[in-house]
């Protein structure tokens, strides 16, 4: 194996490792909070973002399209989202928060972006920028191989 390729292949596993850990204490963070992984994903993205179409909550919050259905019918059921129509395209379906959603995502999120931080601090300000474009690079590269591969397919 070159060099390069072993390089790579480092850099593959560390990058792994990382999310891994970092994703198991983010995870038992927000299940302490009686959520998952995902509905936690959904709510924030709804926090953030505002109400969005349904078709586009998996995008969003990086999850396939079947699995976000079975996840908004469990947030609406338990009263943390609702699904409304939109007033201008009545085909489109968009999910929100409810009160009780909003107030459980203000709950579990500030303790969230405190341990994610507690979780970066080794790094310095700067490292975690460079760090950060160097992943949409890596996305970016990766978004267009597979756009190539199509192509050529």
């Amino acid at each position: 194996m070159d060099t390069s390729a072993r390089s790579s292949l480092l850099l593959w596993v560390a990058m792994n490792r990382a999310s891994a850990r970092i994703a198991d204490h983010l995870r038992k963070q927000v299940e302490e909070h009686g959520l998952s992984f995902t509905e936690f994903a959904v709510l924030e993205a709804l926090l953030h973002k505002g109400a969005l179409p349904l078709g586009e909550i998996g995008n969003v919050v990086l999850r396939t399209s079947g699995s976000m259905t079975y996840v908004i019918d469990k947030l609406e059921k338990r009263g943390l989202i609702e699904r409304r129509r939109c007033e201008t395209d009545r085909r489109i379906l968009y999910a929100d928060l409810t009160k009780s959603g909003r107030d459980k995502i203000e709950e579990v999120f500030p303790g969230h972006a405190i341990l994610i931080g507690r979780l970066m601090s080794d790094l310095r300000k700067d490292e975690q920028q460079l760090a950060a474009r160097m992943m949409v690079r890596l996305e970016r590269s990766a978004a267009a191989d597979s756009a190539s591969a199509a192509l050529a397919g």
